[in-house]
């Protein structure tokens, strides 16, 4: 019977998680996640699936995260009609998430469509709606930890708590030949949560499979060894600091998990005297409502943690409205926001930091992956300026990075997870990476636990034949949605931006009119010479 694979998302780049399997019974996604970051990237959400939606029979979902989940709405309107199997922790925040991120790009569209229309260019549809979203909860299904469930025939798949968010999941697959013989045992792992992390357990799987198809996001940085309380008392200095600038103290978090971990530090760092108490304003809908999620399922969390009291202090001020949020905007002084998108690639975070950035009295603190091409891994790289909604900003406010709060284990925990996995028969594949984090994590791992000719890194679109002796890739350029290289460079929209920036700075540095006037007949010059 064959068995294949095709990487749909997430190779390469940590976006887009989707992981197309094909069988004689019938076809199944793991996972259907949206594409983040550079434009080039994020255009991929709104062209065509490599695969007709209606011939999919059903979708394993690993987590909530948007850059696994944030696709399935448009998968549903577009035929998909089967299941969605996921951990109860998952359909709770999926309840929340995907509506949110409808409505976030019926929104985004329609504030681009206002300035397409000034600029005489035609009108774009967003990727789906809130409504699209909404109709996409009621295919959800509930699975349980480590149950088999069965998936089509011939095809079972087991569920194990991966300790990176709240319903997180590896997923182990089990194939079957005529339902009498087993064929292949393949685990998926999601993303990994790091050893020790809040509010989690460690991460769990099961051992002795043919094939582990693994996360990468930090395989190529080994983060310090670190304690619960060593990592608050880094937070706590990060906000020293910011209140002894006397401005914003500025967060960018993911709206689930990242938000909360945080919310319970401050709060327990405020309760003992340990920082300045200040407001903390939860400035984003999704996350309050995530928040709400997470008290309603305390129980299942870190008991060591009263999660329900820390999250309901007097500390937190929640602002859900548009004009609850544009009020923090008239606050001066020391304040701490909270607000997503973790990568500042969108949300309402952009709007504080096009309010904040130029102000050296502020503090920008990055607590998590910044993936390339985004706003965030612009600021983390240093950039003296970045364009926000076609706005030029400079950067003066304090940025600064925190990395204990990450979601994801760093190499040395994605390899000793590796290893636990053993034997693993034919293969591993690497995936959710950019490529030195996955090369990295292929260093660490070759000879030492796998060896080197059994490790895998396929580019978008790839599909591999998996009921071989080896997997064998096979031919699929012809239908390539991009070329290789350019999901892994940065695009013409960076460049471009990063021109526009550059070109602004040395006009402005010019000795006089004059000088400006040379530089803007040159630039014209080598437009028509190039045109």
């Amino acid at each position: 019977m064959s068995i294949t694979v095709r990487f749909c998302g997430a190779a390469r780049t940590v976006t887009g998680s989707s992981y197309l399997f094909q069988t004689a019974s019938g076809r199944f996604l793991v996972d259907c996640g949206l594409f983040q970051g550079q434009k080039t990237l994020k255009e991929l959400n709104y062209g065509g699936f490599p695969f007709r939606p209606a011939d999919i029979d059903a979708v394993l979902l690993t987590h909530a995260h948007i850059d696994h989940s944030g696709l399935l709405p448009k998968l549903v309107r577009e035929g998909f009609g089967g299941p969605i199997l996921a951990t109860r922790g998952t359909i709770d925040l999926c309840s929340w998430m995907l509506p949110d991120a409808g409505n976030i790009q019926e929104s985004e569209v329609a504030q681009l469509n206002r300035r397409n229309a000034a600029r005489g260019r035609k009108e774009v549809e967003p990727i789906y709606t809130q409504a699209d979203a909404l109709a996409t909860l009621q295919s959800f299904r509930p699975v349980d930890y480590e149950r088999w469930i069965d998936v089509m025939s011939g095809v079972r798949a087991r569920y194990w708590n991966a300790g990176h968010l709240l319903g997180s999941a590896s997923i182990e697959l089990e194939f079957a030949d005529a339902g009498a013989t087993r064929l292949l045992r393949i685990l998926l792992s999601g993303d990994v949560g790091p050893e020790a992390k809040l509010l989690q357990p460690d991460p769990q799987a099961p051992s002795d499979l043919d094939y582990v198809i693994s996360e990468s996001t930090y395989g190529d940085r080994v983060r310090a060894v670190t304690t619960p309380e060593q990592r608050r008392q880094h937070l706590a200095t990060e906000v020293r600091d910011a209140a002894a600038a006397k401005g914003a103290l500025l967060i960018p978090a993911f709206a689930v998990e990242r938000t909360q971990e945080l919310i319970v530090d401050l709060v327990d760092l405020m309760e003992r005297g340990e920082i300045p108490a200040a407001p903390i304003f939860l400035d984003s809908p999704l996350a309050i409502h995530a928040t709400e999620v997470f008290r309603q399922n305390a129980t299942s969390l870190d008991q060591t943690v009263d999660v329900s009291r820390l999250l309901n202090s007097p500390h937190l001020k929640f602002t859900e409205t548009v004009a609850e949020s544009k009020a923090i905007m008239r606050l001066s002084g020391f304040h701490i926001i909270i607000a997503a998108s973790g990568m500042c690639d969108a949300g309402r975070i952009r709007h504080h930091l096009k309010h904040w950035l130029w102000n050296a009295h502020a503090t920008v603190l990055l607590t998590g992956f910044q993936a390339n091409g985004t706003l965030g891994r612009f600021l983390q790289n240093g950039t003296k300026a970045v364009r926000i909604q076609g706005e030029e900003i400079r950067v003066a406010a304090r940025i600064r990075m925190i990395d204990e709060y990450s979601g994801h284990a760093d190499g040395a925990g994605i390899a000793r997870w590796i290893a636990a996995r053993r034997p693993i028969a034919r293969g591993l594949f690497l995936t959710h990476g950019e490529e030195n984090a996955i090369a990295g994590l292929a260093d660490r791992v070759a000879e030492r636990i796998l060896p080197a000719a059994k490790i895998y890194q396929p580019m978008l679109d790839d599909v591999y034949e998996l009921s071989t002796p080896e997997p064998r890739v096979l031919d699929v350029d012809h239908r390539r949605r991009l070329a290789p290289e350019a999901v892994t460079r940065l695009d013409w929209h960076n460049e471009m931006s990063e021109l526009m920036l550059d070109i602004n700075d040395r006009v402005a540095a010019a000795a006089d009119d004059r000088a400006r006037g040379v530089i803007i007949r040159r630039l014209r010059r080598a437009l028509q010479e190039n045109g």
